[in-house]
């Protein structure tokens, strides 16, 4: 049987989040104080997450809202709703799956609907949190209906299970927080901003690194930069065009390091 749910998504709470006015056609306004998070019941997510309601339905309207935080690795157990689901990725970097589908990757920005009774999942990615608004409608008092956890190969599909990130792998052993900041607040938020393409951001990084002369931060960032489209054509045509900016010596490490880096993708 489906179990109700008065908070969006899944976060069956004790305790009710503030409900809006009897009379529908008064404005209300509740503070943010009043929306305190809330720990995920550990029964439906793996994991550490947090809930803070936004709204609750009323007399007249069906829909559910709730701001929804996820620890590096936390995720929901499958499951169900009624009248679908919307997801609104505020920061971080995220994962959700159908179930017989692929696990795809959500960032800043993006919108994911999720159709009326398809058993779905979602949570962050392994090494990045994720933030995402929550929106769902009632259908005969029922909102979600909760499954199985998410086993740890369903999470990640990978042989060795959650694959670390290269800040995890280069620095997580002797400064873990720093290796968290890079991977959420670097690569989870300022990379995932709108304002500029991961490709304009990897050219950005990339210029930087050539001025300032530091190969062992440009050879990581110049394979990340092939992945997000930046030719190697370009990256040489950026080495050369900085040279008369920062040096012919900051010029040449760099042709050094793409030697290394992209011969392999101008053969």
């Amino acid at each position: 049987m489906p179990r109700h749910s008065l908070a969006l998504l899944a976060l069956l709470t004790t305790s009710a989040a503030p409900a809006f006015a009897q009379d529908d056609r008064a404005l209300v306004i509740t503070p943010a104080a009043e929306r305190a998070a809330r720990p995920a019941p550990a029964e439906h997510f793996t994991g550490t997450a947090r809930v803070r309601a936004l709204f609750e339905a009323s007399d007249t309207a069906r829909t559910y809202g709730a701001l929804v935080e996820f620890e590096p690795g936390a995720r929901t157990a499958w499951h169900t709703h009624p009248r679908g689901q919307v997801l609104l990725v505020t920061s971080g970097v995220g994962r959700v799956q159908h179930w017989g589908g692929p696990v795809e990757e959500i960032r800043l920005g993006d919108v994911v609907r999720i159709p009326p009774g398809t058993k779905h999942w979602h949570g962050a990615a392994p090494a990045v949190a994720m933030t995402h608004i929550a929106i769902v409608e009632s259908l005969n008092g029922s909102s979600v209906d909760w499954m199985e956890e998410v086993s740890d190969a369903q999470y990640d599909p990978s042989e060795s299970g959650s694959q670390p990130s290269r800040a995890q792998a280069v620095m997580g052993d002797i400064a873990p927080k720093l290796a968290q900041h890079t991977d959420s607040v670097l690569f989870g938020d300022v990379w995932s901003r709108p304002e500029l393409s991961r490709r304009d951001r990897s050219l950005v990084t990339v210029s930087a690194l050539i001025a300032m002369n530091r190969p062992d931060q440009l050879r990581p960032h110049f394979a990340l930069a092939r992945q997000n489209g930046v030719t190697a054509e370009e990256l040489i045509e950026a080495i050369t065009h900085l040279a008369f900016y920062a040096g012919w010596p900051s010029a040449v490490t760099a042709v050094g390091v793409a030697r290394e880096v992209l011969a392999p993708a101008r053969r």
